[in-house]
């Protein structure tokens, strides 16, 4: 790994080395937080978890091959190189943004309430058409899960599309000091934190966090038609570039068909050029997905061809409405994680479905005070969108299976306390030739439900 020697790591970290000083030149191969995943050659950054502390496996990664390990404790009659350093998880941040210095290549950071995930998906799915294109696996988005992207960085690849999530005040500002994005996409301000982040201002103010580290002279992509985003003129002389469904965007789109379950056909308007598209994931956030990702193409130098080939061959992701058929249902598997906005924006997608189309929705984490009346607005809403029935979990929900059926007497409306209790009767309430939406936050680990629908 570039310019990663013992003795950089050991600058980088502040720490003290210990080891034989003709190791001191040479660079790690790769760097894990996995005792698992240990290589020859690597760097094992030891965390010390609420569950387990990493330091017990130092020994054995260490016979495994591993060059060299960080260790917050000193380690008597250690017969292999270590760096002693006050926190390993602050070191392998601030290894993480030494690395990424060293390789000197665009870096999209990409934040946002919602669709930060789906939006990576199609920005680097339009990069990868001209550039090796290194992007945020799953939900590798945090203080951790940032490093261990930077981590899998090599030399030949030509950009990187990091996404960031924060819960909290002052994550970003973290993150954004080791993405150092040239140029940075919000997608949204919602509803999401707001236990933490108080407000929508709040969710604002956290996210913009990331603007400082802008590079000069870098790019700012924001929603245009978030009212909020809307409301930032210009940053250290960048001035946003909007997207939307609004033509005074320098990038919006219009002619918008939805295809069912196939996606959402639209045209797109990039300055001034116009192409038509299919995005072959649906819902209408999906266009604005395809928007920011055009608008990303048009800055690396992509022409109109690319960007929409990009969007095109864009693949779905577990759990982030990824489409599962089986021999009895189709199923949207939208379950890694929910908040309001992107559960309502779902069950508006589920109405295209054939056959009986069926919602088993989940509590959303997150909320704060207004948790309760945020599962109403989602129940509201559920009674509304034309589907056939209405499947409530957990101890929120009850809030939002009471108004699915206050809104809408005909719905049926089945609630279940827990996710055990629900796949006790699951069999019961699932026919054959159902579209089934399954969508909850992550910690409900709804991925149960999905795999005991493919058995069924």
């Amino acid at each position: 790994m570039k310019n990663l020697t013992l003795e950089n790591l050991t600058q980088v970290c502040g720490g003290r080395y210990f080891g034989r000083e003709g190791l001191l030149h040479q660079e790690v191969t790769s760097i894990t937080t996995d005792s698992r995943k240990v290589e020859e050659g690597c760097l094992f950054i030891p965390i010390a978890g609420e569950r387990v502390d990493a330091h017990k496996f130092i020994p054995d990664v260490m016979k495994k091959g591993a060059l060299v390990t960080l260790s917050e404790k000193p380690l008597e009659n250690a017969d292999f190189a270590y760096i002693h350093v006050e926190s390993t998880l602050q070191a392998m941040k601030d290894i993480a943004e030494f690395y990424l210095e060293q390789l000197h290549i665009p870096v999209v950071g990409i934040t946002g309430s919602v669709g930060k995930t789906s939006t990576k998906e199609v920005i680097a799915s339009v990069l990868k058409e001209k550039y090796r294109t290194l992007k945020t696996a799953g939900n590798f988005n945090n203080e951790i899960g940032l490093p261990l992207t930077v981590f899998r960085l090599r030399e030949e690849d030509e950009i990187a599309v990091l996404e960031m999530g924060i819960s909290f005040f002052g994550e970003m500002t973290r993150l954004a000091k080791i993405a150092k994005p040239d140029t940075c996409v919000i997608t949204n301000i919602g509803i999401c934190h707001l236990e933490n982040l108080g407000d929508r201002d709040g969710v604002l103010k956290a996210k913009t966090e990331v603007f400082p580290f802008v590079k000069p002279n870098g790019n700012i992509i924001l929603n245009g038609d978030d009212d909020k985003l809307a409301t930032i003129e210009e940053y250290s002389s960048i001035r946003p570039v909007f997207f939307g469904m609004d033509e005074k965007h320098p990038v919006y789109a219009d002619e918008i068909v939805s295809r069912g379950l196939k996606g959402m056909a639209c045209r797109i308007h990039l300055y001034e050029d116009t192409f038509s598209v299919m995005v072959p994931v649906p819902g209408i956030h999906m266009v604005y997905n395809a928007l920011a990702a055009a608008a990303v193409g048009r800055i690396y130098g992509l022409s109109n061809e690319e960007i929409k080939r990009g969007i095109e061959s864009l693949e779905a992701i577990s759990g982030r409405f990824k489409m599962i058929e089986t021999e009895k249902f189709l199923i949207v598997d939208d379950c890694y994680n929910a908040n309001p906005m992107s559960m309502k924006a779902s069950l508006d997608v589920l109405k295209d479905g054939s056959g009986r189309r069926v919602a088993i929705l989940g509590d959303m984490g997150e909320l704060g005070e207004n948790e309760i009346p945020l599962h109403q607005e989602v129940g509201a809403h559920a009674a509304n969108c034309s589907i056939d029935l209405c499947i409530c979990v957990g101890d929120l929900s009850r809030h939002m299976a009471s108004k699915a059926k206050e809104g809408n007497p005909d719905l049926p409306v089945i609630y279940e306390p827990d996710r055990e209790s629900l796949l006790s009767h699951l069999d019961t309430y699932v026919k054959e030739g159902d579209t089934i939406l399954v969508k909850a936050s992550h910690f409900m680990k709804f991925e149960k439900v999905v795999e005991a629908l493919q058995e069924l």
